[in-house]
């Protein structure tokens, strides 16, 4: 029988800096190693019960899957067993020498060296197996893949520090046994108790055994050892299958971060058995912080798929919107065959319901949350929106069924507080509605700051009308799709021509005539001046401090939008905006008089107003050169 020679390969860069940065971040709370290495077997153990539906033989005459922890104290290690999947050499190089996935080097730039939020960041890219180095200063893990012969094993072994050694062995058993050889100082984990104490701390929702051997009293050196007879510690009964008041707040968070890898609790969850004509069962998590790749729309993973709890998969897409990506869990259905396909599951009625029905139930979640009483639930909700409000936002255009449901847990700044905190509902926006206001009036801007200082918002300010500030990317698209929220119309402060309708006097509608009028030919004139870049100039009523501004047609995409497809690289439409006058602006009355620099001022008084709004006038050089040049005429 030949063996392959033992290879040394480096660690791929990233994994150098997490084992540093992990060691260094989350030894103040070391035990968590076991719960990973456990967590990680039990994945291995759910990957072979699914492969066995069309594999049956690769149980190997060993159906019983379980988990078997041990120690050795002269030894001074710690062995996690387990009979799932296995790993092939290729596949114990791929995932155990280097971080296959993508944004990688986005997450390593990240850390901080911060101790908890190092921490958390860790846990959300799980990379779980790594922890066994905060107490060990070698791992070595022996793995043979189902189906594979015993002369295929692999060892992998490594000291943490720079690489690693693989070599092909002949191991008997299926599955993998990681052996931790313990840092000096570690030796306190060395007792059945302390082992039994973290497992059923953090792992007591494992649904397979976990099983240990029991203490036997050993008279040659009066202390108890292991002895030969297996225990199982843990309750090894799937938790969501098991009533909700035999649930501890405890478990639940536990079993939320076995399933997400976070190491922050969740914020909240919910656990539901829905019967019916078609029956099932969810437990469903909101994290508290956004993962790094939260903004991967093609990220999958968050919901775990079983069928009478049997693991199906872990990427199960069609259980939950896109716009829902960020939510965590296990559906197990009662219904759907053992070995469903991702075709049957995009055809699957069954799975149509359980996708609506889940989705109702995440966003009751999130409205208990939005519209509590208690200042904790409040204070949650604002959490939750920070972290994932531009994402529940992009249901508005994806979920028509929801979109009223989505649209009142919606939260923006306004100009009704000064500060940039979205904690404006459309609810508390009407609320507030002048009398006679009929429209729910926005503007939007790259930042706050550039929407806060709009010169769109004078006339509203003026009249103490409330505007929606909106400055996340996202929003220019959800505004495509929501017009209106229940009977009120959206209005875009900087689209069309303004319509303040019965907030509006007689006396002021009489003085914008007469203007009208008045700068007839000013305006004709700034048109010819202006052909190229504006597609019309008029006189305005919508400022009452700024000279200038500009603003687009009813059915244009705003000037903000086109920035935003251009910056991007994309095509936007060719339009023109149409630049509007303040007619009581003293840099406006003076055009009546002015013949030789007309042209330049109006150049200027239509690069001012792009610049405004946060845009870049499209001859900067030519923009400086007629202020220097009108500064130096005075």
């Amino acid at each position: 029988m030949t063996f392959s020679e033992k290879q040394t390969m480096g660690f791929q860069a990233e994994v150098k800096q997490l084992l540093q940065l992990m060691i260094h971040s989350l030894y103040s709370n070391k035990e968590i190693f076991l719960r990973e290495m456990i967590s990680n077997a039990s994945d291995a153990a759910d990957r072979l019960r699914y492969e066995a539906l069309d594999q049956p033989e690769i149980y190997e005459n060993d159906p019983d899957l379980k988990i078997i922890i041990s120690y050795d104290k002269d030894k001074r290690t710690i062995t996690i067993s387990d009979n799932g999947i296995g790993m092939t050499k290729e596949e114990a190089i791929a995932h155990l020498g280097t971080i296959a996935k993508s944004g990688t080097k986005e997450f390593i730039t990240r850390l901080t060296g911060d101790e908890q939020k190092d921490a958390a960041l860790i846990g959300q890219f799980g990379v779980g197996f790594y922890s066994g180095f905060i107490v060990a200063d070698k791992i070595t893990v022996e793995t043979r893949k189902a189906g594979t012969p015993a002369t295929e094993a692999v060892r992998w072994e490594s000291t943490g520090e720079g690489d690693f050694s693989v070599e092909t062995i002949e191991k008997t058993r299926r599955g993998t046994d990681i052996t931790l050889h313990l840092r000096e100082g570690e030796d306190e984990l060395l007792t059945n108790w302390r082992l039994k104490g973290i497992i059923r701390k953090y792992s007591d929702h494992i649904p397979i055994p976990i099983q240990m051997e029991q203490d036997i009293w050993d008279d040659e050196t009066k202390s108890m050892k292991p002895g030969t007879e297996l225990a199982t510690v843990n309750q090894a009964s799937a938790l969501w299958s098991r009533s909700k008041s035999d649930v501890t707040d405890e478990q639940y968070k536990e079993f939320y971060k076995h399933v997400s890898h976070d190491f922050n609790d969740p914020l909240t969850w919910t656990h539901n058995r829905v019967e019916g004509r078609t029956e099932y069962t969810q437990l469903l998590y909101i994290p508290k912080h956004a993962p790094f790749d939260l903004w991967d729309r093609n990220k999958r993973g968050g919901i775990k798929l079983y069928v009478k709890r049997v693991f199906i998969m872990d990427d199960a897409e069609q259980l939950m919107p896109v716009y829902l990506r960020f939510v965590k869990g296990v559906i197990d259905s009662n219904d759907l065959p053992l070995n469903v396909s991702r075709e049957i599951l995009q055809e699957s009625r069954d799975v149509k319901m359980i996708r609506e029905g889940s989705t109702r139930r995440v966003l009751s979640m999130l409205e208990e949350l939005a519209n509590a009483d208690e200042q904790e639930k409040k204070d949650q909700y604002a959490e939750f929106w920070d972290q994932f409000g531009q994402v529940l936002k992009e249901g508005i255009g994806e979920d028509a069924a929801n979109k009223d449901r989505i649209a009142k847990l919606m939260r923006f700044s306004s100009t009704h507080n000064d500060t940039d905190i979205q904690n404006v509902s459309f609810d508390d926006y009407i609320s507030r509605m002048k009398e006679g206001q009929d429209k729910i009036y926005y503007v939007t801007a790259e930042n706050y700051a550039a929407a806060k200082n709009s010169p769109h918002l004078e006339i509203f300010r003026k009249k103490g009308v409330e505007v929606l500030l909106m400055t996340d990317r996202v929003d220019e698209w959800m505004l495509s799709f929501l017009d209106k929220f229940e009977d009120r119309e959206l209005v875009s402060v900087a689209k069309g021509g303004l319509d303040l309708g019965t907030l509006e006097d007689e006396e002021e509608k009489k003085h914008f005539e007469e203007t009208q009028t008045d700068y007839k030919d000013v305006v004709g004139k700034m048109k010819k001046v202006l052909e190229n870049e504006a597609k019309d100039v008029r006189v305005t009523h919508r400022l009452t401090d700024s000279p200038s501004c500009l603003v687009v047609d009813e059915q244009d995409l705003s000037n903000n939008l086109q920035r935003m497809l251009k910056a991007a690289g994309q095509g936007a439409p060719d339009t023109k905006p149409i630049l509007e006058i303040n007619p009581d602006h003293p840099l406006v009355q003076s055009l009546k008089k002015e013949e030789a620099r007309f042209d330049d001022w109006a150049h200027i008084l239509f690069d001012q107003a792009m610049l405004a709004e946060g845009g870049i006038p499209a001859d900067p050089a030519a923009y400086v050169k007629r202020i220097n040049d009108l500064l130096l005429s005075k």
